[in-house]
């Protein structure tokens, strides 16, 4: 990256007819100059595919990508300017967090994707976890990432048969191919989570299903932890036939007991930081999130993974927005 400021581009995938885009608005007021930035609303059915569209015509060295709702600070840029300096950062990634404002019931979500029982390493896309560092796939999320735009070029951009999990397939690649990513909880976005408990299980199950579908199509070792929540689902299935066999049928009870002691353990860590009002309402949810999480991984491995197809690249239309 030369010395000078380099041109960013802003892709904003979002529904067709949509109106009211946060994102543009929070976009607008981003810290940059002008002549140096493009925002790109990308309107479409598949946001994989949405956002391969925009990275053919972007003209940003560097992109940022948010989500339709993420409200970025106004010195995200130029904090992405100062981490990609350093020429083999290749990634930028930081945590989506509840604002403050939000109904409880997404605070008590906010809780749960927080939690190191429920989501593992990848809690820090929730929550502002340590310090700047090189990471992986694991804590990066795509409604907040800063990425250059070369590399995303050279491997052909998203995989428009993954979604979700497109984003990490590709930052695998990148990895492999010697490319750096940062994790960095300064660089953040506010971003509420979903609005009921539906959509909240509907998110668990298409997490769990994409990580297998990502398996499936890439895979790498870094997926083995996620393989924790099908086998947990298939052990509480075959748990009635394991306390029929002859003694010490007790001992089939030990890892649900366990399991009990260690989600009992995150309600009192979470506690501390949280308020154990708001753990405790998310005492369940982090037992919820391994199960729906597990079916949704099983149903992933037996999935047809294609991609939508042309016609729905067809369908997508990209709109550069006035920064003023």
């Amino acid at each position: 990256m030369s010395d000078a400021l380099p041109f960013i581009t802003v892709i904003i995938p979002t529904r067709p007819g949509q109106v009211e885009i946060k994102a543009v608005t929070a976009a607008r007021q981003l810290d940059y100059p002008r002549a140096f930035l493009e925002i790109l609303v990308v309107r479409g059915q598949q946001p994989a595919i949405q956002r391969n569209a925009a990275l053919k015509v972007a003209r940003g060295e560097l992109i940022y990508f948010i989500d339709d709702d993420s409200q970025p600070p106004p010195q995200n840029l130029r904090h992405a300017v100062a981490r990609f300096a350093d020429p083999t950062v290749q990634m930028l990634g930081g945590p989506n967090l509840c604002p403050a404002d939000a109904p409880l019931l997404e605070q008590v979500f906010a809780v749960t994707l927080a939690s190191w029982l429920a989501f593992g390493p990848s809690r820090a896309r929730y929550d502002c976890v340590g310090t700047l560092r090189a990471t992986s796939e694991k804590e990066l999320i795509l409604c907040n990432l800063a990425a250059r735009l070369a590399p995303l070029r050279a491997l052909g951009g998203f995989d428009e048969a993954l979604y979700p999990n497109e984003e990490n397939a590709l930052m695998d690649e990148l990895q492999k191919r010697g490319g750096k990513l940062l994790y960095d909880p300064e660089f953040l976005v506010h971003r509420r989570p979903r609005p009921t408990l539906r959509a909240f299980v509907k998110m668990l199950f298409n997490y769990g299903r994409g990580r297998a579908e990502q398996f499936r199509l890439h895979p790498t070792p870094g997926s083995a932890l996620n393989f924790a929540p099908p086998f947990f689902c298939l052990y509480l299935v075959g748990l009635p036939v394991l306390m029929l066999l002859p003694p010490p049928w007790w001992l089939a009870v030990l890892p649900l007991g366990a399991h009990a002691l260690a989600v009992l353990a995150q309600t009192a860590w979470s506690a501390v930081g949280q308020g154990m009002g708001k753990s405790l309402l998310a005492l369940p949810l982090v037992v919820l999130t391994h199960l729906i999480y597990g079916l949704g991984f099983w149903r992933g491995l037996f999935t047809r993974v294609k991609s939508a197809g042309a016609q729905a690249a067809a369908a997508v239309v990209v709109e550069k927005i006035p920064l003023e």
